[in-house]
């Protein structure tokens, strides 16, 4: 990221990271960086051996780990699970997912299963900036730090591209965010 924003400015740093992250996607490289993140993720994965993957559906130019993994081998033997969030009361759950074409929308407009709620071992969560000590900044709505708090036992790993690290007096974590144990990216791992 280019110059510090103050701390207290989130919606500024969301935004500037977002439109930072669309550059990035438009770029020559976008292609290149895709199949590097896909690599490092499937290796990360199979060091975890969950028996139960938590997705997120992408939006916008996030990484698409869906695409990413339908054809790792290791991952067909894994159960997947995409969230549902509801806007009242604001939360999510995870459901089953038979990787069919999403049939249910959520509360946030966001592709979702209809199969029964779980709770995967290992959670991807996508981040819009990220920190090297594990903190995140998404979109705003909290969603992901809730799940996260009501279950602790849950492997939080983030995904991003690298150029969304940002120092953690830039974001400057509140109470209740919730540390990612690593940070899955094209050019490494960060944490764990």
């Amino acid at each position: 990221m280019s110059a510090a924003l103050p701390a207290s400015d989130r919606p500024l740093l969301r935004q500037r990271l977002r439109a930072e992250r669309e550059r990035f996607a438009q770029g020559a490289d976008f292609a290149a960086a895709h199949a590097a993140l896909a690599a490092r993720l499937c290796s990360v994965l199979h060091q975890l051996e969950p028996a139960c993957l938590g997705l997120y559906w992408p939006i916008r130019s996030e990484f698409n780990a869906v695409v990413a993994l339908r054809d790792d081998p290791n991952c067909a033997r894994i159960d997947w699970a995409l969230p549902y969030t509801r806007r009242e009361p604001r939360e999510m759950q995870f459901r089953h997912w038979d990787r069919q074409a999403p049939r249910l929308v959520d509360d946030c407009r966001i592709p979702a299963s209809d199969g029964a709620p779980v709770v995967p071992d290992v959670v991807l969560v996508p981040c819009v900036g990220f920190t090297r000590e594990g903190y995140r900044l998404g979109y705003g709505g909290g969603y992901f730090d809730r799940f996260l708090a009501a279950h602790p036992q849950v492997t939080a790993v983030g995904v991003a591209w690298a150029a969304a690290q940002i120092p953690l007096e830039a974001l400057a974590p509140a109470e209740h965010d919730m540390p990612l144990m690593l940070v899955v990216t094209e050019q490494g791992v960060v944490g764990g």
